[in-house]
């Protein structure tokens, strides 16, 4: 039987709003006879997610429970925000996200950020990393540094943060399908360096359902990652309590294509399912739930985004309330990190990609993010050059500095429009979530390639509306600009990786190849019992300086690969 606490909710969304007859004598008395009179004809604008945009909003539009659905900052359901005063007590995180070439490459960028005011640290890491390859493989030539920084043992880890205190600084680390053995390097790095795990800070996205959904990196089939999973947030829950074991990641979900409804519905399906996973673990929600990040996208649209993150946290608090008897604020409290969009940067005309990224950082601060990484003018074309960071983080110091943005919490709360949009941003996300049930959950919506055919929907609707000039890209689709000059970028020579291999090559020599072995085999029996955590046998295999393929490769041993069904 399906759960009928979605269908409920959208019942109560639905009888919110009442209809505005004084509206509608204004749109027939005034606004119609002034069209006239200009020979203005109207036209309908939508958002990215497709809804439709009136051309006025008034008290009217606020639904019944106002006061009640947007209450005070700090307070339940945190639509405002999650503390009482948001960036007037402390700015966001500036967390510029790093990573490229060598180990040593990314330590020198990282000192560069925060000797220029960075307060938070954000690694990117290569496609051999991220599937769990060692920079020797075969699968990793013309790949090595490339997209992010290599790492293919704990000697490269302890490179990356050579001379950085690991108690002094939060650290987020993008990686998914090998996040447990990243999480364990982490974790060995800073036992190595004498700092109690209770002490250290930071986030490990490890979402992989979003892996399957948008970005496609994955090493095993779903269950044995989701596994991983629980294994992480139980040992963190029990070890490491300033740790965020999982981000859930929508950033990619809005990169393959979505809407801001879709990737807000199929990031938050995601959370709820990591906390069932919690749940049959035998924990009590309020064990584990405080811990979990969001990582969310900020594109063009400014006030779809701004309404986005502001639905965020009210159905988060909600359901956690409603659904699973969360009775610990923090609980309820929907904390995220968020990045300026990707692919609203161009390749023409990239200096305009720095008004572009200034629009996303604005909506990112008014919609109450707790920390927040604006892209480079030059992405589009490569990994950023120094410069080009730096006039990245610059932007975020600006709006900080002289702005004003930050001065007065939840500063556009009331505004007609911005709520409205709020509560239907919001009963949209609940149809996502009524749908996903009827099909077995978001695992099973998933596998059945429901979620992806959605996305892959919205996205062409989106590449036909720029083809055919209803919607305008600036240098793209119109203000073109021929010969344009070309910008100088960031080359990552071969010799990074040639490098990393040499080092690799010397690791091995170096370590005690019986304690590796004899610990790779004790995870690969561990790995046999559903019932053992993972962890302190990954953790194990890091001592030992065995490789992050040599680890992965136990497991694609005994859990296997997977393919994804086709969607067409």
């Amino acid at each position: 039987m399906v759960d009928s606490f979605w269908e409920a909710k959208i019942n109560e969304m639905e009888k919110s709003f009442k209809k505005n007859t004084d509206y509608e004598r204004w749109k027939k008395d005034t606004l119609s006879e002034w069209n006239k009179k200009t020979g203005y004809t109207e036209k309908e604008y939508t958002n990215s997610s497709y809804m439709k945009i009136k051309e006025l909003y008034t008290k009217e539009d606020l639904p019944k429970d106002f006061d009640k659905e947007l209450g005070y900052p700090g307070e339940y359901p945190y639509t405002r925000g999650v503390y009482p005063n948001m960036h007037r007590g402390r700015l966001w995180t500036m967390r510029m996200f790093s990573g490229f070439g060598t180990p040593d490459d990314t330590n020198k960028r990282l000192k560069y950020l925060i000797k220029n005011g960075e307060t938070g640290l954000s690694i990117a890491f290569d496609m051999p990393t991220l599937y769990g390859y060692d920079c020797d493989n075969n699968r990793s030539a013309g790949e090595v540094g490339k997209c992010g920084v290599n790492v293919s043992s704990l000697y490269d880890m302890e490179r990356i943060f050579d001379g950085i205190d690991l108690s002094k600084i939060s650290t987020s680390m993008t990686i998914n399908a090998p996040a447990a053995i990243l999480t364990a390097m982490y974790f060995v790095l800073a036992e190595k360096k004498n700092i109690d795990l209770k002490k250290i800070s930071g986030t490990v996205q490890a979402d992989i359902l979003k892996e399957y959904i948008a970005q496609k990196e994955w090493m095993y089939p779903p269950e044995a990652h989701l596994r991983l999973i629980r294994d992480m947030l139980t040992y963190s829950t029990e070890n490491v309590p300033k740790w965020n074991y999982i981000s859930v990641s929508g950033y990619h979900i809005r990169e393959a294509g979505s809407s801001a409804v879709q990737e807000l519905a199929f990031t938050l399906a995601d959370g709820f399912y990591y906390i069932d996973i919690g749940i049959d673990a035998g924990l009590k929600v309020d064990d584990f739930a405080p811990r979990m990040s969001f990582f969310f996208n900020s594109s063009i649209n400014f006030f779809e985004e701004i309404a986005k993150f502001r639905a965020a946290r009210r159905i988060w608090a909600t359901v956690l309330k409603e659904k699973y008897g969360a009775k610990n604020p923090r609980s309820m409290q929907l904390k995220f990190h968020t990045q300026t969009s990707g692919y609203t940067l161009t390749w023409q005309q990239p200096l305009n990609n720095i008004i572009r990224t200034t629009i996303e950082a604005m909506a990112a601060v008014f919609g109450g993010t707790q920390s927040l990484h604006t892209n480079s003018y030059d992405e589009a074309w490569a990994l950023p050059t120094d410069e080009a960071v730096k006039v990245a983080l610059r932007t975020q110091q600006i709006i900080a500095e002289e702005s004003g943005i930050g001065d007065v919490i939840d500063s556009l709360g009331g505004s007609y429009y911005l709520e409205r949009l709020t509560s239907e941003i919001e009963e949209e996300a609940y149809k996502y979530f009524s749908e996903i049930e009827k099909l077995g959950g978001i695992l099973n919506a998933v596998k059945k390639g429901y979620i992806q055919k959605e996305i892959a929907e919205t996205s062409y609707k989106k590449q036909l509306r720029i083809e055919n000039m209803e919607d305008i890209i600036v240098g793209v689709n119109k203000y073109i600009e021929k010969d344009e000059k070309p910008i100088n970028i960031l080359k990552i020579e071969d010799i990074a990786e040639h490098n990393q291999i040499r080092k690799l090559k010397e690791i091995k020599n170096k370590r005690d190849a019986k304690k590796v072995r004899e610990s790779l085999d004790r995870l690969r029996i561990a790995m046999e019992d559903e019932n053992i955590n993972l962890m302190p046998y990954i953790m194990d295999c890091v001592r030992n300086y065995a490789t992050i393929e040599e680890i992965s490769n136990v497991g694609r041993e005994i859990f296997g690969e997977w393919k994804e069904s086709k969607i067409y």
